[in-house]
């Protein structure tokens, strides 16, 4: 999702807490398909508990409340979507996936692709218009494939998509919401 989000053109910037979002949905689809977990009314039931190859799925693995009453799918994209797109960057970086260029140093330069198996299988991905990879692209404003909403089949992950989405909207209108309030205090000091 990462990779995508950096190659591909959205119709507006993404903000680190939308892909912290994000992220945090392909997570948690990643895990319903291992089946690390399952859906039960919204709320995530641990599953089978084997152990995911990749780090990161084994830290939200982890990070799952695995006594009722479960977490809803909602909460958990909040609680697991906290500033985890950075957490996804340095492991891009430590990958070699994402290199810094530019800046007056190598800490302040902008993080850029390079060529790797991770970007090569992402592009392949998303050129596939792969529905998971597509659904959550579109709920960061990246445009793929026909337009058409993508067809998920699978009622938990589709439930998920949904989540993300409502998620993003509910941050976008807080943002709206703090910018009306911010704009009216300065409007109170400047005396207008």
């Amino acid at each position: 999702m990462l990779i995508v989000a950096m190659d591909i053109a959205g119709s507006r910037p993404i903000g680190p807490g939308d892909l912290s979002l994000a992220l945090a949905g392909a997570e948690l689809i990643d895990l319903l398909e291992s089946p690390t977990i399952r859906l039960d009314g919204g709320r995530i039931v641990p599953g089978h508990l084997p152990l995911p190859a990749d780090r990161l799925l084994v830290e939200a693995a982890a990070s799952l409340m695995m006594e009722e009453p479960y977490e809803s799918v909602g909460d958990w994209l909040w609680r697991r979507g906290d500033s985890l797109a950075g957490t996804y960057m340095a492991a891009l970086e430590a990958e070699g996936v994402v290199a810094r260029q530019g800046g007056r140093t190598f800490r302040d330069g902008q993080r850029v692709l390079v060529a790797s198996p991770s970007r090569h299988q992402a592009v392949e991905r998303w050129e596939s218009a792969e529905p998971v990879l597509v659904g959550l692209a579109e709920g960061l404003g990246i445009r793929g494939g026909t337009g058409e909403p993508p067809e998920v089949a699978d009622y938990a992950v589709a439930t998920v998509l949904a989540a993300v989405n409502d998620a993003l909207l509910e941050l976008e209108a807080e943002r709206q919401k703090r910018g009306i309030e911010q704009a009216a205090f300065d409007n109170i000091w400047r005396g207008l």
